[in-house]
């Protein structure tokens, strides 16, 4: 069983109406996609993680014909969006596409900070050879690495934003968990070209999610 890590890349139509319009609002930002499905009418239901403005984005949501339902929950910054989506064509194609060829997406899927999305595709060597071809017109596959599959490598992980990754593996590498602790806030915030207190709360973010995941 193999492993492939692209980047979803389409044109300025997107992957879907919605979403593009959440995508070109400036005080939203769509961080994972932790579920995409296909129903048998070709409407789409998929779960966003996003931050920043809940009100614009529920008028975005209430205002698209091409939304027939959704739901949103979270809490702070965080935004949780249960969508139901009209049938858009090329996401249609893309999501017959995968399925076509048996691949499982490893969610979640993260949006990268230019606006493409970051999935891992678990399938054999003949399905990847034999996908490429078939990849509808407007979206493009980066390939950013393969490999065998191992279950819950890097999941944990790849739950986090770009950001958060960085800061986390900075704060890694300058020795902040280590014992006696080597780095501070201030510290990882220089590497960074941020303040101590940004660090700070994006750690505290960071170990919350993973810590959570992990005490049963």
């Amino acid at each position: 069983m193999r492993y492939a890590k692209c980047i979803i890349i389409t044109d300025e139509a997107g992957l879907h109406p919605v979403d593009k319009r959440i995508a070109e609002h400036t005080d939203i930002t769509r961080e994972l996609l932790h579920n995409v499905s296909l129903l048998g009418d070709e409407t789409i239901v998929t779960l966003f993680q996003l931050s920043g403005d809940r009100t614009a984005l529920e008028e975005i949501l209430t205002d698209s014909r091409m939304v027939r339902k959704f739901h949103l929950s979270g809490r702070d910054d965080t935004i949780h969006a249960y969508l139901h989506l009209e049938r858009y064509d090329r996401l249609v194609r893309l999501m017959k596409m995968l399925r076509q060829f048996e691949f499982i997406i490893d969610t979640p899927l993260e949006y990268t900070r230019r606006g493409g999305l970051c999935v891992t595709l678990i399938g054999d060597v003949v399905s990847f050879q034999n996908a490429v071809p078939n990849i509808p017109d407007g979206i493009t596959l980066k390939l950013l690495k393969t490999g065998t599959y191992e279950p819950n490598t890097d999941r944990l992980f790849s739950q986090l934003t770009d950001r958060q990754q960085e800061i986390l593996r900075t704060a890694v590498d300058m020795g902040y968990y280590n014992v006696p602790r080597e780095a501070t806030h201030d510290a990882i915030g220089e590497e960074l070209d941020c303040t101590g207190g940004t660090v700070g709360g994006h750690l505290r973010k960071i170990e919350a999610k993973i810590l959570s995941q992990i005490v049963p």
